[in-house]
């Protein structure tokens, strides 16, 4: 079934801000992938799960909540973490919430918070050599007032795992 309305084609402006920012999405994170798995021997997922458990309170986070922090699908999230305990990084655990509902909860171990603490400088001076280091303070504003946009646009669910302005948010 085809839409009768009109189509709202893209001006040349728009097309150029389009194609600019399909070619960061396609190229920013092969970039950041290639770096974790030189230097930490991780990928940029696993990276975003040990992250995520290191910010959280008492570094656990329920295993579903963990697939929206990281951008994964729950069975993608159960692979990597099972990957992860292999290293010993990281541990699963059956936890009951205030509502007596049983969860399990991936669990940064002490070694896991020592392997993302070792991986983190690295990874950070790879993010501001791709991305911070080209912008201006203005620009990294607008970054993240635009991102903010976009995330609300594409994945509006997705919004409270950003906190707000200076501070990110583990309650997803």
């Amino acid at each position: 079934m085809s839409d009768p309305t009109p189509v709202p084609w893209l001006s040349d402006h728009e097309t150029s801000a389009w194609i600019a920012l399909t070619m960061v999405l396609t190229s920013l994170p092969p970039a950041i992938d290639a770096q974790l798995k030189r230097d930490a021997g991780i990928n940029f997922f696993e990276y975003t799960i040990l992250s995520s458990l290191s910010q959280a309170p008492g570094r656990a986070v329920r295993m579903g909540n963990l697939a929206h922090l990281a951008a994964g699908s729950p069975s993608r999230l159960s692979h990597a973490v099972s990957r992860l305990e292999k290293h010993g990084w990281v541990a699963r655990r059956v936890s009951i919430d205030a509502n007596e509902t049983r969860c399990i909860e991936a669990v940064l171990t002490d070694a896991g918070w020592d392997a993302v603490a070792a991986a983190a400088p690295r990874h950070v001076r790879e993010a501001r050599r791709l991305v911070f280091d080209v912008l201006t303070e203005d620009q990294v504003t607008q970054l993240a007032k635009i991102g903010r946009q976009l995330l609300g646009a594409a994945a509006p669910h997705l919004t409270a795992c950003m906190g707000d302005e200076t501070t990110p948010s583990a309650a997803c």
